[in-house]
């Protein structure tokens, strides 16, 4: 199975949604592109709010979780200036995927599939084999492939709370991967 979508081909932190921008330079994707500085911005005025709050809550993210355990706060002073200069470009270990996650155990890629209904057709259909264990109705994980189910990036269904919940998972999977 190979992966589609934006982002860096060499990424180690994938995001998973189920649609793609509606642009025609997206549809017929068949691998992962990288961006170039400016193209998120293009995507959100093209596409609308939905999908600036999907680069947003993504940077944001980013910049949340646990310096010790991920550099990606390093990188920029601000998430909004990380989101511009490096989100999904070649280089930034990130992607955003609209193919089934490939998981494999023995990489360091932390894999997250925004939305329950996503992630549960994901494996109703067979494109997923997981085994996810609910933490509650918004969140469930997969220590050993390193995989988190999470609300959409949205900011009413992923909340700033939300986000550092999902940042103290994220670092818990670093944890488990040294042990």
């Amino acid at each position: 199975m190979t992966n589609i979508g934006l982002g860096c081909s060499k990424f180690t932190f994938a995001v998973y949604l189920a649609n793609t921008p509606n642009m025609l330079e997206y549809q017929d994707i068949s691998n992962v592109n990288s961006l170039v500085s400016g193209e998120v911005n293009a995507i959100g005025q093209a596409c609308g709010n939905g999908w600036r709050k999907v680069f947003n809550v993504y940077a944001k993210l980013l910049y949340a979780l646990n310096p010790t355990d991920f550099d990606f706060a390093q990188r920029a002073p601000t998430w909004q200036q990380y989101r511009d200069s490096y989100l999904l470009q070649t280089g930034s270990a990130t992607a955003l995927l609209f193919s089934p996650p490939v998981l494999n155990a023995n990489t360091q890629t932390i894999h997250i599939i925004c939305g329950r209904t996503y992630a549960k057709a994901l494996l109703s259909s067979g494109k997923l084999e997981a085994n996810l264990v609910w933490i509650d109705d918004e969140f469930a994980i997969d220590v050993k492939n390193r995989l988190v189910v999470c609300p959409y990036f949205d900011y009413r269904q992923l909340s700033n709370i939300k986000i550092e919940r999902l940042s103290v998972m994220l670092s818990g999977l670093v944890l488990d991967l040294s042990n």
